[in-house]
């Protein structure tokens, strides 16, 4: 782990892009953490769709896609998603539905299914009744499309949560479609959440100085305690915005320092006076790490950042293991994709193999330098991406060399991860 400087964090925004190359160091082991009392530490594109066709929902009501989608509690229509959840309905017409109950629609509208989505068009029984349980969406406020091509256009998301395709232009909560329209709620289907590729560009800015929309990249990083504003503009721009959360350690200028029970609260950080580990066992702290999440959903972040989460690693205070290491890492990632967001693994290459199946990929510090960039391989391979921060400017040009190729996405900072970044040519 790596640390940074701290200092306040100060963010205001240019229209002008960014220049400038980071002055780098090398540092011995520690954790990299945001400056000052307001920053944090350790950070594919967003296009607003805007009509053709793509939506959600078809123009006659139904929900449909080219290629089709999952999700829980849903409804097929002809070509369109597939229900696997119970009141789900099998669309036998155009935009027609049979209910779990045995309601069959013969009209040409949607459908309203218990825990799925109402369209637009509603549903027409000839012997049942139109399902309008608890936890049914309305398209109308929600994904709404302006015609056939449905969650998923050509190029776009796979399925229910699919990965973001090559040339599909993508809404903010991370479905894809070939024309669709913007989602009105930013709230994601169930199952579904922003699942990168592998050799997206990024921008690590948890420390001070002006955040840049228009740079030129596809994804941020920025503190948990940026102002949603902040997301947004990124969004506008373009961008993917992760939420950078220290999940390992106790800070105590953070909002919520004094909600720590002390039974949680470990061994100092070393060289950062003011920061503790934590037991990552105890529910207490896991309340805690849940209700960050919460802001980071809130504010419209679309993947977590999770620093620290190789406490497990440390002369933490408590006896923790690597499986209590990987329990965390896992219930970390439910927690986010129940919210709708993804999460990178920071770090900790040693719990790769167990975990690399749930996460959506990874973010390290120097492992070109320090030599274990090939443990975050099981990423790329599965089209994960491996955001790669170097802070040794004399290796730089041979991590690019080798990770370019191999679609890592190297950057070099310096350690205060403040505006300044230099990319692989």
């Amino acid at each position: 782990m790596r640390k940074q400087s701290p200092f306040p964090l100060f963010v205001t925004f240019l229209a002008a892009p960014l220049l400038g190359a980071a002055a780098c160091s090398n540092s011995s082991s520690g954790a990299i953490r945001p400056a000052d009392a307001a920053a944090a530490r350790d950070g594919a594109p967003v296009l607003q769709n805007t009509g053709g066709t793509g939506g959600a929902t078809g123009g006659t009501g139904e929900s449909t896609s080219m290629g089709g989608s999952t999700s829980a509690g849903g409804s097929t229509n002809a070509g369109g998603r597939t229900s696997t959840g119970t009141g789900g309905n099998k669309s036998t017409g155009t935009g027609g539905s049979t209910s779990a109950g045995g309601n069959t629609s013969t009209g040409t509208g949607g459908s309203t299914n218990a825990g799925g989505r109402t369209s637009t068009g509603g549903s027409t029984s000839t012997g049942g009744s139109t399902n309008t349980g608890t936890g049914g969406r309305t398209d109308t406020g929600g994904r709404t499309g302006t015609g056939v091509g449905g969650n998923t256009g050509t190029g776009g998301n796979a399925a229910a949560g699919g990965r973001d395709g090559t040339g599909g232009a993508v809404v903010p909560d991370g479905s894809a479609g070939t024309g669709g329209t913007t989602v009105t709620d930013g709230s994601p289907p169930a199952g579904s959440w922003w699942k990168p590729v592998a050799g997206l560009s990024w921008q690590w800015q948890i420390g001070g100085g002006t955040i840049n929309p228009s740079l030129a990249v596809d994804v941020f990083d920025i503190d948990w305690e940026q102002d949603a504003s902040v997301v947004t503009q990124l969004h506008q721009a373009g961008k993917k915005v992760i939420c950078y959360v220290s999940v390992g350690s106790w800070e105590d200028w953070r909002p919520d320092a004094s909600s720590f029970p002390a039974a949680v609260l470990g061994n100092d950080y070393p060289g950062w006076p003011g920061e503790k580990f934590v037991d990552i066992r105890a529910q207490a702290l896991r309340d805690i790490m849940a209700k960050r999440l919460d802001v980071c959903k809130t504010k419209g972040f679309d993947a977590l950042e999770p620093d620290n989460m190789d406490v497990f690693s440390d002369n933490s205070g408590f006896p923790l293991t690597q499986s209590d290491g990987v329990d965390y890492a896992k219930w970390l990632a439910t927690e986010c994709h129940a919210r709708g967001m993804g999460i990178v693994q920071k770090n900790a290459s040693e719990i790769t193999a167990n975990i690399q199946s749930v996460y959506d990929g990874a973010l390290t510090e120097d492992c070109y330098n320090d030599g274990w960039c090939a443990d975050m391989q099981p990423y790329i391979d599965a089209n994960k991406p491996v955001f790669a921060c170097e802070y040794t400017s004399s290796i730089f040009a041979a991590a690019c060399a080798w990770g370019k190729p191999k679609k890592y996405s190297f950057i070099l900072k310096s350690l205060d991860l403040n505006a300044p970044v230099t990319f692989c040519p």
